[in-house]
């Protein structure tokens, strides 16, 4: 989230991202996330869906970069999965009022604990 954070401050000089936790490896980005789509003035559908397409492309793009391949195969694919990010991002907005324990939880823990390791490696995969 350091590097969404940077622009978000970079673009929103105006907006306080003051109530960030304070973690060693840098906020979290789905916390960094909503922070700037509060402060683009994004509503609850539209900060969902930039969450959705956001994670498929970021996972898209590292794979062109670190795996080589094509990218224009790859866009191929991520216009195959629009419609069923939009369908996660809806979702997503109408669990968006439940309570905690009933919000789904289909998401990839995983990448966040490689997230959380990579913060630890001497040597990182991307800069930012």
């Amino acid at each position: 989230g350091r590097a969404l954070l940077r622009a978000g401050r970079a673009i929103w000089p105006e907006a306080s991202f003051d109530d960030l936790p304070s973690t060693p490896g840098g906020a979290h980005q789905p916390l960094v996330l909503g922070l700037l789509c509060a402060a683009a003035g994004l509503s609850r559908a539209e900060t969902a869906t930039v969450a959705v397409h956001g994670t498929v492309t970021g996972a898209a793009s590292a794979a062109v970069r670190l795996l080589g391949l094509d990218p224009y195969q790859v866009q191929a694919l991520l216009v195959g999965l629009a419609d069923l990010c939009d369908g996660t991002a809806a979702a997503a907005t109408r669990a968006a009022d439940d309570p905690p324990e009933r919000l789904p939880a289909a998401a990839a823990p995983l990448a966040d604990i490689h997230a959380e390791a990579h913060a630890t490696w001497e040597v990182r995969l991307f800069a930012s």
